[in-house]
């Protein structure tokens, strides 16, 4: 199971102990925490040192560092965040992080990403 949810039945309430860790290799693993077809949220856990590659996607994307240290690139620029902060990407622009300290990203992204689900 990746997600209590299924596309087309909204849940208003969804508990975090409830929902499987899905294990991506290469230390990193998820949890989609809700999503309708215009947003999802999702928790992504990082093992120090694991790289998320340079990649793009047509949706646009808000991070908040919910703990950790992470290297991260947007587009041409690239920053050091850590827990508190939050970032912005649009669609299609390319980024990419890599993890300095274990921690764990909230991402948003709109419209939901399928391919998460699928």
């Amino acid at each position: 199971m990746v997600s209590p949810l299924k596309l087309g039945k909204k849940q208003m309430f969804n508990y975090n102990k409830d929902i499987e860790l899905e294990d991506l290799g290469n230390g990193l693993s998820r949890k989609i925490l809700a999503y309708s077809e215009n947003m999802m949220s999702v928790e992504v856990y990082f093992e120090e040192g694991t790289v998320a590659a340079l990649h793009s996607h047509p949706h646009e994307q808000l991070t908040y560092v919910i703990s950790g240290k992470f290297e991260f690139t947007i587009g041409d620029e690239t920053k050091i965040v850590s827990a508190g902060d939050a970032l912005y990407k649009e669609p299609n622009i390319i980024h990419g992080a890599k993890c300095l300290e274990k921690g764990v990203l909230l991402d948003n992204f709109t419209p939901m990403r399928k391919d998460f689900i699928e």
